[in-house]
């Protein structure tokens, strides 16, 4: 990757009479090529845990229900369901103390 030195735009490679150059579409600058071979790579940063759906913190988006927590003895937490095993299986409910934050689940 090259950058003109009278405008700064990125120059591009391209063929004329024969031989490569690079050329800058804003300026119309041109610097022959001294057979480099251009590679053009991109490094990615990601995170294992991208895509991963933790969850963390107090919900209160999810439905409350009236429920004991076995783990402190709160009478109200959230629930959600999950399909854990085959389709014709009941799904599995979870449930989060909202005092505690412990989670638990029922199978159906």
């Amino acid at each position: 990757m090259q950058l003109c030195d009278k405008c700064g735009n990125l120059m591009l490679p391209i063929k004329e009479k024969g031989k490569s150059v690079l050329y800058c579409r804003k300026c119309k600058s041109r610097t022959e090529l001294d057979n480099i071979q251009c590679k053009v790579s991109e490094k990615i940063e990601k995170n294992p845990l991208d895509g991963i759906p933790v969850i963390e913190e107090k919900i209160v988006t999810l439905p409350k229900i009236d429920v004991i927590c076995p783990e402190c003895g709160h009478a109200e937490a959230v629930w959600w369901t999950v399909q854990t095993r085959s389709s014709d299986e009941p799904e599995t409910r979870f449930f989060r103390c909202l005092k505690c934050s412990f989670t638990w689940r029922e199978y159906s």
